[in-house]
């Protein structure tokens, strides 16, 4: 697939791997369309890659409100004569042990991870079905594979986030429409750095977006790395219960 004069939507565009893969796919010559909730880093980021001569415009957009993502969906299809691809990028995370309950934190993880998800498909999949073309890019993890202790939220929601997009991936085949799960290991963006273990394979964001933009090229099915946390997700995916529960017991090591 080249990428080159493509319409492409990205959620999540304000940091970590959204904002390095705007960056580079203003290189490639793609126009545009990058969503978030905090506009003006967005328009800083507009500004600094006007010298790529392609169309950039932002939107505010909550993913967690149907309205938010609706009305940035809407003013990009009227900016935007249709969108090519869309990149479903937003993300959060929030490790919670069990005695600190709270399900404000868990909603919020949940519904950026999923529902905001959903909510962007809802815009977007009607229309790739009535042009018959069109491709989705899912951003998903590797935690998809076992729940985590601490991280119940966040592996659910991702794994949630990879069944939806693997199921819709078989019906949108007969449309012509193209969706990748893209699932990242440990990349190293504001998110991550508040991780306070010491994180395995740790990569650093712009060999994470060279991968992804690769892999899209390519038009996989999944994009996942990186290969040694690829080969422990699935070696934990069918470990024995009884070694995953006591292996999960053992303390992180510390990234001091």
């Amino acid at each position: 697939m080249n990428l080159s004069n493509k319409n492409i939507l990205i959620t999540g565009a304000s940091s970590g791997i959204g904002y390095q893969l705007s960056k580079d796919l203003a290189k490639e010559g793609a126009n545009l369309a990058l969503l978030a909730r905090r506009k003006n880093i967005l328009d800083d980021l507009a500004e600094e890659l006007k010298s790529f001569s392609t169309k950039i415009i932002t939107a505010q957009c909550d993913v967690t409100s149907k309205e938010s993502v609706k009305n940035a969906f809407d003013f990009v299809k009227k900016e935007f004569s249709s969108i090519d691809i869309a990149i479903l990028n937003s993300g959060a995370s929030f490790r919670m042990s069990i005695e600190e309950f709270d399900t404000e934190h868990l909603e919020e993880i949940i519904n950026v991870n999923f529902m905001g998800l959903v909510y962007c498909l809802n815009e977007i999949i009607p229309e790739f079905i009535k042009r018959k073309d069109g491709c989705i890019v899912g951003i998903s993890s590797l935690s998809d594979s076992r729940g985590f202790p601490r991280s119940a939220a966040y592996c659910s929601s991702k794994a949630a986030a990879s069944i939806f997009l693997e199921s819709i991936r078989i019906e949108l085949k007969k449309y012509n429409v193209k969706v990748i799960t893209v699932k990242p290991g440990f990349v190293k963006t504001p998110m991550t750095d508040k991780n306070e273990f010491r994180m395995p394979f740790l990569m650093n964001v712009e060999k994470a977006s060279k991968i992804i933009l690769n892999g899209i090229k390519k038009e996989k099915n999944i994009i996942q790395f990186p290969l040694p946390t690829v080969w422990g997700a699935k070696l934990l995916k069918i470990l024995p219960d009884s070694l995953f529960n006591y292996f999960s017991n053992l303390p992180l090591p510390s990234k001091k």
